[in-house]
C-alpha cells in the first residue's frame, strides 16, 4: 500500500506542476495522469479491479437514486453528476448567448443608469455577481468584459477599473450559491448539499462582502471614474432592443433559464438531483434551438468536462489509497482537534492555494478530507464545507491565474487594446482578497462556531 500511496501522491503533484505550466492542454494532463493511476497504482500496485470500478463509478448513472435522491449519495471516483450539471447549463448559456440575452441586459442597465461611470461602475459589479450566482463566471465575464469595452468606447472612459471590478464580483457571486462556480457544484453534488444548502450559508457571507467590496472598489477607483465623468451624447447609442436576434428565441431562453433557476431553488424538496435537472435544460434548449441545435452542441466545452474526468480519477487515486485519510488526520492534529483553528487552516490553505493553482482539482482534492475531519467529535461537515467553498472561491481572484474568469477577463481587455500586468491585476484585486477571506472566516467564527 505505501508504494502505492507514493505513486499517487506522485501522479497528483505531477498533474498539478502541469497543470500550472500549462505545458499541455490541461484535459489531456488530467487523462493522462488519471490513466497513470487507474493501471499504475490500481492495477500494478494495489491489483484492484474494485478500486477501478468504484474510481470509474459508472454504475452509479444506472441508479434510481442519481437522478431522483432522498439522501445524499455515497460515491468516490468520477463524479458524474457534476459533468453532467455542468454540460446542461454549457448548453443552456450558449441557447441564452445565441439570442442575445447578455448584450440586451447590458445596454438596458447602461441606459437604466442614463451611462454615467460611477453608477456603471457600481451597476456592472452587481450585475456581474448576481449572474454569477446562476451561470459559470468564465461565461458571465466574457460577455460582460466585451460589452464593457464596447460601452467604454461609446462612453470614452478606461474599461480596465470595471473590468477588474466585474472579474472579482463573478467570483464572489459563484461562491454565494451551488451552481454558480464549479468548485461549490463539486462540494454540493459530493456531500449531498442543496441550493438553498448554499444560498442561505454562503450566500449570507457573499452579500455581505459584496457591499465592502463595492466600497473598497469605488474608493480605489474613484479618481478615474469622476475624472471621466464627462457628458456624451447618447442619443446615437444602439438600443437594447438590437441585440436581440430572435423574439422567439429570446423569450424561450428566457423561460428555460426561470425553470432551471426554480429547479435548482426547489430541488432539496423535489428531491430532483441536479444530473437531472442539468439533461432537462439541456434537452429543453436543444428541442428550442430545432436547427440550430448542433450548432450549441458544437459550442459546449468539451475539454473542460474531460478535464473533470481526469481530475477525478487522480483525486480518487488518493482516496483509494487512503493519501487523504492521512491528511486530514494531520491537519486534525495541527489544529488540536478544534473547530476555530480548522477552520482557519482550511479557509487560508485554500485561498492561497486557489490563487496559484486551478481551484477546481483543489476542491476535488479537498471534499473527502473534510468528510474525514468532520468524523472527529464536535466538528461539523457544514462548518468546514463552507470555509473550504469561500476559500476556494474568493482566493482564486488574488492573481490573474487563480481562476478561470480572470483569465477571460484579462484576455478579452488585452485583445482590445487594455492590456492588465500582473502587477496592476494584483495591486488592486489581492487586497480585496484578503479583505474577503478575513471577513468570510470572521462570520463562520461568529455563526458557526
Amino acid at each position: 500500500m505505501i508504494i502505492a500511496q507514493v505513486i499517487a501522491v506522485v501522479i497528483f503533484i505531477a498533474m498539478f506542476a502541469l497543470i500550472i505550466t500549462e505545458k499541455l492542454p490541461r484535459q489531456y494532463t488530467t487523462l493522462g495522469c488519471g490513466a497513470l493511476t487507474l493501471i499504475v497504482v490500481f492495477g500494478i500496485c494495489m491489483r484492484s479491479m474494485a478500486a477501478i470500478t468504484q474510481t470509474l463509478n459508472v454504475q452509479s448513472i444506472f441508479t434510481s437514486n442519481f437522478w431522483y435522491s432522498t439522501a445524499a449519495e455515497e460515491s468516490s471516483g468520477i463524479n458524474w453528476a457534476t459533468i453532467i450539471f455542468i454540460a446542461g447549463m454549457m448548453i443552456m448559456v450558449e441557447g441564452m448567448a445565441h439570442s442575445g440575452f447578455f448584450q440586451w441586459l447590458c445596454m438596458n442597465l447602461a441606459k437604466l443608469v442614463n451611462y454615467k461611470p460611477v453608477p456603471l461602475f457600481i451597476a456592472f459589479m452587481v450585475m456581474s455577481a448576481v449572474l454569477a450566482m446562476f451561470i459559470d463566471s468564465i461565461t458571465v465575464i466574457l460577455f460582460l468584459a466585451a460589452v464593457t469595452v464596447e460601452l467604454s468606447k461609446l462612453l470614452k472612459i478606461n474599461p480596465v477599473p470595471m473590468i477588474l471590478a466585474e472579474i472579482f464580483c463573478a467570483n464572489l457571486g459563484g461562491s454565494a450559491t451551488m451552481c454558480g462556480d464549479p468548485p461549490n457544484i463539486i462540494i454540493g453534488t459530493s456531500l449531498g448539499y442543496s441550493f438553498f444548502s448554499f444560498i442561505t450559508n454562503t450566500g449570507v457571507i457573499a452579500g455581505i462582502s459584496l457591499i465592502v467590496v463595492i466600497i473598497y472598489f469605488y474608493f480605489t477607483f474613484r479618481k478615474e471614474l469622476q475624472a471621466e465623468s464627462v457628458t456624451v451624447d447618447t442619443s446615437t447609442f444602439p438600443k437594447p432592443s438590437e441585440a436581440i436576434n430572435n423574439k422567439k428565441d429570446f423569450v424561450i431562453s428566457c423561460v428555460i433559464f426561470a425553470v432551471a433557476v426554480v429547479l435548482l431553488i426547489t430541488h432539496a424538496n423535489t428531491h430532483l438531483t441536479v444530473a437531472f435537472i442539468g439533461l432537462v435544460v439541456a434537452a429543453a434548449t436543444l428541442i428550442a434551438a430545432g436547427k440550430h441545435a448542433m450548432e450549441l452542441l458544437k459550442k459546449v466545452d468539451y475539454e473542460t468536462l474531460l478535464f473533470f474526468v481526469g481530475l477525478f480519477v487522480v483525486v480518487g487515486g488518493l482516496e483509494q489509497t487512503h493519501v487523504l485519510e492521512l491528511i486530514a488526520t494531520t491537519i486534525g492534529k495541527i489544529s488540536g482537534g478544534k473547530i476555530m483553528p480548522m477552520v482557519a487552516i482550511i479557509i487560508w490553505i485554500s485561498a492561497i492555494a486557489s490563487a496559484f493553482v486551478d481551484n477546481i482539482p483543489f476542491a476535488a482534492t479537498m471534499v473527502p478530507i473534510i468528510k474525514d475531519l468532520s468524523l472527529i467529535p464536535g466538528i461539523r461537515l457544514d462548518t468546514l464545507v463552507w470555509a473550504l467553498s469561500m476559500g476556494t472561491d474568493i482566493g482564486g481572484s488574488a492573481t490573474p491565474i487563480g481562476a478561470s474568469a480572470n483569465v477571460v477577463g484579462t484576455s478579452v481587455a488585452a485583445r482590445n487594446g487594455y492590456p492588465i500586468s500582473w502587477g496592476k491585476y494584483c495591486k488592486v484585486s489581492a487586497p480585496a482578497t484578503v479583505i474577503v477571506i478575513t471577513l468570510s472566516m470572521l462570520i463562520i467564527f461568529l455563526r458557526y462556531c
